[in-house]
């Protein structure tokens, strides 16, 4: 039987023949992911069990990202509960303080996530990791515990809608738009519960960290995954970060595939995600002038630091409109590290922006970036629901870090040829 990269790899976790979408199917997972929001949940559910090990605390991945470095009390006693059942269990992958990033970030730097492995997370931007050819999807606290000690879990295969990427980027023009245009054609639900897989002559366009981005928001389409072939490319940046031994991984010549559907790339300019839904797209010409409150540049999404350079090359000798906060967040120690060496973060300081550390922080409203009633923010960001950054009276557009930047400066929503 041909398969779809979807159905390829689980197959190769579970011991009953894959024969489409809708059957259930148990499979051994590769690693399993949570946070100090939701890692608490899991571990009281793994207590309920009466549980006294992990499966393997090799693959167990513990990243406080959410709510650290620690804004209060609470969040403080929440990372205590994650850090001292690391501890218990041996866990290894435990991060916080300077160790730690936001986690679909710093997973794939550490070289802990690859081609044709499954890795579950207690977070719904885990599908992050399938642009290096895994299968890699969110699950709730519960289901996570068990996984935790059972070292396995079962899905519902998913149908496959196949993405074919056609022509040339355009300049300014890189994932974030790519991803926003494609969730602004099919809808918020329009892969519900799908393994959205991307392939065609213009994936070579796409560096590995544009992929992530693509991948990390399949979600916002109702993915249950977003999968990339293991290239050359992937290979490449896997064995920069340290692995050894993986192969290239592609879907079966004439595989199945629910749809198919193309993007030409030639045709996009950069794109907007305006209040409150991510698949309420514009074209950024038709949002310009939007004035403005705050930029964010950072997240899972855009932190990593081909966004970081991207941003700096527009901010360079520039400076933010006045009244307007610019919060810059690489996304991981590592990310830190070469935006210092190459003189990123002083372009971002000489601008008027404020750098934070690795954290999540304003993206899901927890803490360095919450908006007031009233306010306005652009951000790289992955969701833009009523109330995600702070009031409900609050408006949250999304974009790429070039438009990010250019708007910081203009302050207001523009193309960033206009700076």
């Amino acid at each position: 039987m041909r398969q779809n990269l979807a159905e390829k790899i689980l197959q190769a976790h579970t011991a009953d023949q894959v024969s489409g979408p809708g059957q259930i199917v148990q499979c051994r997972v590769d690693g399993v992911l949570a946070n100090d929001i939701t890692a608490p949940l899991a571990i009281a559910s793994l207590q309920r069990m009466g549980a006294d090990r992990v499966f393997d605390p090799q693959r167990i991945f513990l990243v406080c990202d959410h709510f650290t470095p620690n804004k209060d009390q609470d969040s403080a006693e929440q990372v205590k509960t994650v850090r001292e059942f690391a501890r218990r269990m041996q866990i290894s992958h435990y991060y916080e303080g300077g160790t730690s990033g936001v986690e679909h970030a710093l997973l794939p730097e550490l070289g802990l996530v690859g081609p044709g492995e499954i890795v579950i997370g207690a977070d719904s931007h885990t599908c992050t990791y399938g642009a290096l050819g895994a299968f890699a999807t969110g699950l709730g606290s519960t289901d996570i515990a068990a996984a935790m000690v059972l070292g396995e879990t079962w899905f519902k295969v998913p149908a496959t809608l196949r993405v074919d990427l056609q022509g040339t980027l355009g300049k300014w023009v890189g994932g974030k738009d790519v991803v926003l245009a494609l969730i602004g054609r099919i809808g918020v639900d329009g892969a519900l519960y799908k393994a959205m897989e991307f392939g065609g002559p213009g994936l070579a366009q796409l560096g590995v960290e544009a992929r992530m981005t693509i991948a990390n928001m399949a979600i916002e389409a109702g993915g249950k995954a977003g999968l990339f072939p293991a290239d050359d490319a992937v290979l490449e940046y896997l064995q920069a970060a340290g692995r050894q031994g993986d192969s290239r991984l592609y879907p079966d010549p004439d595989a199945g595939y629910e749809q198919r559907m193309d993007v030409d790339l030639s045709d996009l300019q950069p794109q907007v995600a305006c209040p409150h839904l991510p698949d309420n797209v514009r074209p950024v010409q038709e949002v310009a002038n939007t004035p403005l409150d705050q930029v964010v540049i950072g997240s899972c999404t855009n932190g990593r630091i081909s966004d970081l350079r991207e941003a700096a090359g527009i901010l360079r000798g520039r400076k933010v409109a006045p009244g307007l906060r610019l919060i810059i967040l690489p996304a991981t120690p590592r990310i830190y590290a070469q935006a210092l060496e190459e003189g990123l973060l002083l372009d971002f300081l000489q601008a008027g922006g404020v750098i934070g550390p690795p954290t999540c922080g304003p993206c899901l409203g927890g803490h360095m970036g919450i908006l007031a009633g009233g306010e306005r923010c652009l951000a790289t960001t992955n969701r833009n629901f009523k109330g995600r950054m702070g009031s409900l009276d609050s408006e949250v557009y999304l974009s790429g870090p070039a438009v990010a930047a250019a708007s910081a400066v203009a302050g207001e929503i523009v193309h960033p040829d206009q700076v």
